[in-house]
């Protein structure tokens, strides 16, 4: 729903805020006031293309700004938040247009795209106009409304479950296929790989151990001399470092005998060379087996070598070496039961192709038994509307087939089922049903959507219905009906309607006057509510013109009354 609508430099209106209601908002005024100017700002405020000529003169840029209130619509939400975009059911949406023509939009404060816009504009507003139409003219929103219309959208939804899991097996499917085509090579390459790595069998922390190691060997003479003398010094020859510190012991613990006091020292002396004695007989032992070994070091540097290789490969840990060989393995034996894993996966996808295409048929006949009372529908309130020769067709036909995977009867399948539907309308007898795009009639597109919403009241996801020249070329009892068909839509959707026919606007729920005046050698547009004697005498100069009468006044209380009934 739009709640307000702020413009500024906008073609003739220099500054406008515009609040509407809920429900049937009329917007009326004198021929050329500048009434579809705010059309063409709600337009470009949803994606609409913009131009240096929509600038109000001697302004450097135009603004338009729309709050919306988007907490009805579940899809916009949607929509808002996979753009990352906060709303907290509120959407401000900002489009500014500079002098170059260039201009940039918002999305609460974030900067978006005219796409983006685009994108989101079905689930804001539907425009009609002999310009605009959003998304009744789309083709792509036709199947949605038909089956709404229909009651179809949960059998709708039992098919999507069941062509969704299709096409995951139909992608498993082609994946097994491909392995299974490379299925020799591959094999040969994986065996390839697994032997290389056991070969070797690596171990974890290996790396590591072999790097200290040949570390060693490489300075094996120098920590042989360097513990071999370290080990005389320590415990041979007549000034040995441990008999020294045996004998120190030994008198130490004499003295403590004579003063107590000196026990610990004693004890902690005899414990040092405790401690030494053995650390020399550890060094004794290392010089004996520090000896060069040129076989060892050769041996250790190959394997290095090697296991560097699978690192460069499966690295960079030996960690990831070995998980690079479970998977390897896993692939391998997968492979070997590839044939076996086609042929269960064709079963699963063929069993469940026969369910899916019995209801896609089922579906698809429901569609066709819709489309007919839809149209018949349709063309029923195209008739009331004044357009008795107009026929409506809801074409559904087969999706094309070509190089579709999943196909039903020649049609392909997809999770909306094997139809495509469109809206084809014949606005006069004798003339063939054409798309509604292709209306070339603003007062005949806007009676036609008209005539579509009224129907599929219910069904539409926009908030805001807008209706421009809904009234072309028609008066009278027609007026009347208009009047009172907006009115029903309006009570299921917001409606915004360009008139200037007075029984049409009798039946809003909130009146605005478009008035345009020279200000300072430039037009200026400005747009006021009208309430109670105000919209009485607005309905007034609608019915007898620039002259208002007490007949007139009369008149239109009356047609607003009525209106009410």
């Amino acid at each position: 729903m739009l709640v307000a609508l702020r413009v500024k430099n906008f073609i003739l209106m220099d500054a406008l805020e515009l609040r509407l209601e809920p429900g049937f908002n009329v917007l009326t005024g004198e021929t050329g006031a500048g009434k579809s100017i705010v059309v063409g700002a709600l337009s470009l405020v949803l994606g609409g293309r913009a131009s240096a000529e929509q600038i109000r003169p001697g302004a450097e840029e135009a603004e338009i700004e729309a709050l919306f209130d988007v907490r009805s619509s579940d899809r916009a939400m949607a929509m808002l938040d996979a753009a990352g975009i906060a709303s907290g059911g509120e959407l401000v949406v900002r489009r500014v247009v500079q002098a170059t023509g260039r201009s940039r939009a918002y999305l609460n404060g974030r900067l978006c795209t005219a796409g983006e816009l685009q994108a989101l504009a079905p689930e804001l507003a539907d425009v009609a106009s002999q310009h605009e139409s959003v998304a009744l003219t789309d083709p792509s929103t036709h199947l949605g409304y038909l089956d709404r219309f229909g009651r179809l959208v949960p059998a709708r939804s039992e098919l999507a479950a069941d062509v969704a899991e299709l096409e995951a097996i139909s992608a498993e499917l082609r994946a097994a296929r491909e392995r299974e085509r490379g299925r020799g090579e591959r094999e040969a390459f994986l065996a390839f790989q697994l032997q290389a790595i056991d070969a070797l069998s690596p171990r974890p922390g290996e790396l590591a151990d072999l790097a200290a190691e040949r570390n060693r060997l490489r300075h094996a003479g120098r920590l042989h001399d360097i513990t071999r003398r370290a080990a005389s010094r320590l415990d041979q020859g007549d000034d040995a470092m441990c008999d020294e510190l045996a004998r120190l012991a030994s008198e130490l613990q004499a003295a403590a005998e004579i003063d107590p006091a000196l026990e610990p020292v004693a004890r902690a002396v005899d414990a040092c060379w405790t401690e030494l004695s053995e650390a020399a007989r550890q060094i004794a032992r290392y010089a004996e087996r520090a000896e060069a070994d040129p076989d060892r070091l050769s041996e250790i540097e190959d394997r290095m070598y090697r296991l560097e290789g699978l690192l460069r490969q499966h690295g960079p840990t030996i960690e990831d070496v070995l998980a690079a060989r479970a998977r390897l393995a896993a692939e391998l034996e997968q492979l070997a039961g590839v044939e076996s894993h086609v042929a269960e996966l064709e079963r699963r996808r063929d069993a469940l192709l026969a369910v899916a295409a019995e209801r896609a048929r089922k579906l698809s006949a429901k569609r066709r038994k819709a489309g007919e009372k839809l149209g018949a529908a349709i063309s029923a309130e195209l008739a009331d509307l004044g357009m008795g020769g107009a026929r409506v067709v809801v074409d559904v036909a087969p999706h094309g087939g070509d190089r579709a995977e999943l196909i039903v009867d020649g049609a392909r399948l997809g999770q909306d089922g094997i139809d495509r539907v469109e809206f084809l309308i014949s606005p006069n007898k004798g003339i063939e049903p054409r798309p509604l795009r292709r209306i070339a009639s603003g007062g005949e597109l806007s009676r036609a959507l008209l005539a579509l919403k009224r129907v599929l009241a219910e069904c539409g996801p926009a908030g805001l219905y807008v209706f421009d020249e809904v009234d072309s070329g028609v008066g009278g009892a027609v007026a009347d009906k208009i009047g009172r068909a907006i009115g029903d839509v309006a009570r299921h959707h917001q409606v915004l309607c360009i008139t200037h026919l007075a029984p049409i606007a009798a039946f809003a729920d909130a009146h605005f006057v478009v008035a345009k005046e020279n200000a300072g050698g430039i037009a200026k547009s400005s747009v006021v509510r009208v309430d109670k004697k105000d919209r009485i005498a607005e309905v007034a100069r609608m019915l007898s013109g620039a002259k208002v009468t007490g007949a007139s006044l009369k008149a239109a209380t009356e047609l607003i009354e009525a209106a009410r009934l």
